[in-house]
Formats: C-alpha cells, sequence, structure tokens
C-alpha cells in the first residue's frame, strides 16, 4: 500500500506538474474523441445503425447529434430508439445542435420543448443552438436580441438538467460600429447559464484567434468544433493534421478555455470517403493532441 506521505509527495509531484503544463491535465483526464454526426449527414439517413458502428470503430467515444425536427425526429428513429443504438455502440451523446429558431426569432416554444424532450430521453448534457438565419442577425438589437431568447432558453434548459450553448461560425465576428456579434452573445447572455460551442475553424477563418478569446473569457467555451482548414483552398475543410490550423496551442489552453468536451467535424472535402477521413482525424488527434 502507498504511503500517505508517498501519496502527499506523488500528488504534489502531479499538481506541479498540472500547473507547469495545463494541457497534461488535459491529458490525463480527456480520453474521448467526439463526433459531429453533420459529418456523416450523407450516410446516416441511409443506415443509422451502420453508420454508427462505423463512428465507434472509428475510435470515437462521444457525439454530438443534429437534425432533429418534430415530425421526423432523428432520421425517422424516435430518441428512444436512437439511444439504444448509440448505447450499443458505447457512445454517449454528450450535446445535440438542435434548431429552436421558432424560438430565437418569434418566441414559440413548442420547437424548444420538443428539443428539451429529445435531449433528455439521450442523457444530452448541452442542448446547443447550432445557427442564426442571416435576415435575423443584420445589426447590433438583432443579436441583443437573440441574446435575450438564448437566456430565456438557457432558464429552461437548467429547469430540465441541461446546459445550453452556441455554437458559432464566422459571421458572427462582424463588426457593426466597431462590435462583433460574437462579442455582443457573450456579453449579454448569462455567463452562469448560457455556455459557447467554439469551432475552431471558423473563428481563424475568420481572422481571429481563439486564444485571444480564451484570455478574454475564461471558462465559457465548454466545447469546441475542431476541423482543419485546406491547405489549397481556405475555404475547403480537410482531415485534422492535414491543413494549415495549428492545433496543439489550443489544446494546451484546454483548462483556460474550460473545454470538457470536444468534436471533429469536416463538413466537405473529404480525403476518399466520410469514413475514411473521420478515422484519419481521430487517430491524428489520439496520437498527437491528447
Amino acid at each position: 500500500m502507498i504511503s500517505r506521505r508517498n501519496f502527499i509527495v506523488t500528488t504534489g509531484l502531479v499538481a506541479t506538474a498540472v500547473l507547469a503544463s495545463p494541457s497534461f491535465a488535459f491529458s490525463m483526464n480527456k480520453k474521448e474523441i467526439g463526433l459531429q454526426l453533420y459529418t456523416l449527414r450523407d450516410e446516416l439517413p441511409k443506415d443509422v445503425k451502420g453508420t454508427l458502428e462505423k463512428v465507434a470503430k472509428s475510435g470515437y467515444t462521444t457525439v454530438e447529434t443534429y437534425g432533429f425536427s418534430i415530425k421526423d425526429q432523428f432520421w425517422g428513429l424516435k430518441p428512444e430508439e436512437l439511444k439504444k443504438i448509440l448505447d450499443d455502440n458505447g457512445l454517449k451523446a454528450v450535446s445535440g445542435h438542435y434548431n429552436l429558431g421558432s424560438f430565437l426569432y418569434d418566441g414559440n416554444t413548442a420547437e424548444l420543448i420538443a428539443a428539451i424532450e429529445a435531449a433528455k430521453v439521450l442523457k444530452n448534457e448541452f442542448l446547443t443552438v447550432p445557427w442564426i438565419d442571416e435576415p435575423f442577425r443584420r445589426n447590433i438589437e438583432d443579436y441583443k436580441k437573440i441574446a435575450s431568447r438564448v437566456n430565456e432558453a438557457a432558464k429552461m434548459c437548467k429547469k430540465a438538467g441541461l446546459k445550453l450553448a452556441y455554437h458559432n461560425h464566422d459571421f458572427e465576428f462582424k463588426k457593426y460600429d466597431g462590435v462583433t456579434g460574437y462579442e455582443i452573445l457573450l456579453k449579454e447572455t448569462d455567463k452562469d447559464l448560457v455556455y459557447f460551442e467554439l469551432d475552431l475553424y471558423w473563428v481563424v477563418h475568420s481572422g481571429n484567434d481563439p486564444l485571444k478569446l480564451f484570455k478574454e473569457n475564461p471558462g465559457r467555451f465548454k466545447m469546441w468544433h475542431v476541423k482543419d482548414k485546406d491547405k489549397n483552398n481556405s475555404d475547403l475543410n480537410t482531415e485534422v493534421g492535414s491543413g494549415t490550423i495549428d492545433f496543439k496551442p489550443f489544446f494546451a489552453a484546454a483548462i483556460k478555455s474550460g473545454m470538457i468536451h470536444f468534436f471533429v467535424e469536416q463538413e466537405n472535402n473529404f480525403a476518399s470517403d466520410s469514413f475514411d477521413s473521420i478515422k484519419k482525424s481521430c487517430d491524428f488527434i489520439s496520437k498527437n493532441l491528447i
């Protein structure tokens, strides 16, 4: 048995190592690699079961869902049916992208309530806002209205045992009188209720620095999207580790960011097919980033 003295010495050394290298603490606790299932949007509607089996075999342990609707549920499957397939493959849906447009724009709660119920069945930790339609984000006042509605949605999520997060693209970094939409969302939302899923590709693509965001807003970025920028065409994605984005500094700052989950995403430009691409990204992250 380890003595109390040795335990104190050992834990002290670990604490010193953590302070010296934040990425060390991350690697100690972070062995899961997630996938945003939108990456496989051409495959899932054809064969949910077979697609998720391949996701698990590629090395992923968590996923982020997308595409839920009141009418079609998840690609024709009820949340209970999808949950069973996930369970059978050792996958956890820790987050889901849910379209909340009718609530964010008009205050209609039907879509939000349905999303919350689906998220609870899947045992999501986060219910994530994936997008704002262009007509509703044209000025500062638009973003303030969205922020207010996001706060309301977050309160409903909290009552249901969920957390609400907001996922960015690049349009949030457009300036209006010197202020970006993203700055408004960060400032006008309740930091104790509203979290952010930072899409690293879109931040870099917009000419901004994730590390600066981490420094200015420590702890708010509970999730990331990890997707790389193609070397020949910056408007396209590529497999993580095959493009121009250096992810090591971001992972080294994971603690400052607040990140607890991350998801590989690739929207286009697959190496040979989407399954090959997700395997390459997972392998690179496992060997080089965590």
